[in-house]
């Protein structure tokens, strides 16, 4: 069973601890990804699962025995890195076969695992070439390769697609998640990028500054932000935050332009309160709020448009052609099921 236990892990350098107590339990067979900004640790926590950081406190589990004091080849993962970290003067088919030889594994095993993980990633006509003669996508398959053939326990990526230009990362998210439902191995995944991160993972684990903000599927972090740091990194556009007050029913902007919100959550009163809409919840309503254009940025199939509202620029995203021209106003609609409240103190999110 490839089940990942984390136990209050800690890292420190020196007096600097950078990771403060994150715990995850992963699934044998779960696609987990970590994700968030620069220097929030995501990419350490990887790094002490592989066995190439040590554990300043806590545990680390994999298949039921603890790792902690493990080499990383004593571990049973396979780690897949930013950097594809080929060897120029071998072969497709020699470079996925290395570790194997490495391991003593027999030669009939070794072409078997290495034909398999060819078929599989669409590289068997090209094993006798060398990386300098494959596409920055192919050369990442193949370093994917090398990782399947040693069928692990654990699957690591570490940003794998960053170096890839924005058309090859889309196919190649498509073919991890689709390698992924073939082979079911476990696989913890880290990236700075939220779209990767909904459009692949079972599980997201949101991670700041050393701690985890959130743990859900992608649309429980999307639908119910535990936070508004969670609420302003998953989505794209980022969801609109504008700080406010509640009058009754009413949101009231900073110049005392008021939205409806509809029934409140039992125990939210009168006062400050921030309020979240993502730009796509946001439409257009001829009879609704008054919203002067700021930018229309079209898109072919959709309309983004920055808009004043009380003082405060929002981002719509609307499927309707736009005619209105920067200067004048639209009417825009809010749906009271689809915004989201937010203690202006706490920044956790208020139920509802």
């Amino acid at each position: 069973m490839g089940a990942v236990t984390i136990r209050d892990v800690r890292k420190n350098y020196g007096s600097l601890e950078v990771l403060h107590g994150v715990s995850i339990d992963i699934a044998d067979g779960e696609f987990v990804i970590l994700v968030g900004p620069s220097g929030c640790g995501k990419s350490t926590l990887l790094r002490m699962i592989a066995g190439l950081e040590d554990i300043t406190g806590g545990e680390i589990e994999i298949a039921g025995t603890v790792v902690n004091d493990l080499a990383p080849k004593d571990r049973d993962i396979a780690m897949v890195f930013q950097s594809y970290a080929l060897y120029p003067h071998m072969t497709v088919e020699e470079n996925m076969a290395f570790s194997l030889r490495l391991a003593r594994v027999p030669k009939e095993e070794i072409k078997r695992r290495v034909t398999s993980a060819a078929v599989i990633l669409g590289l068997d006509t090209y094993l006798e070439r060398y990386p300098r003669h494959l596409s920055g996508g192919q050369r990442q398959r193949v370093a994917m390769g090398r990782a399947i053939v040693r069928n692990p326990t654990v699957f690591l990526f570490d940003e794998p697609l960053s170096n890839l230009d924005a058309k090859l990362r889309v196919q190649m998210r498509s073919e991890i998640k689709l390698n992924h439902q073939r082979l079911k191995t476990t696989t913890v995944y880290v990236t700075h990028d939220q779209i990767e991160a909904m459009t692949m993972a079972d599980r997201i684990v949101v991670m700041h500054s050393g701690n985890i903000e959130q743990i859900g599927t992608p649309l429980e972090l999307y639908d119910h932000p535990a936070n508004l740091f969670v609420a302003g990194f998953i989505g794209s556009p980022a969801m609109n935050i504008v700080d406010g007050s509640i009058t009754g029913s009413k949101f009231r902007f900073a110049d005392g332009t008021s939205i409806d919100l509809g029934t409140l959550p039992a125990g939210v009163t009168d006062g400050p309160i921030t309020l979240g809409v993502r730009p796509e919840h946001l439409r257009l309503d001829p009879a609704g709020t008054l919203a002067e254009v700021v930018v229309i940025e079209p898109t072919g199939s959709e309309t983004q448009v920055t808009l004043s509202l009380g003082g405060q620029d929002l981002v719509g995203v609307f499927r309707e052609r736009i005619s209105a021209a920067p200067g004048q106003t639209i009417g825009i609609g809010f749906d009271h099921n689809l915004l989201h409240l937010f203690d202006t103190e706490t920044g956790k999110r208020v139920v509802r």
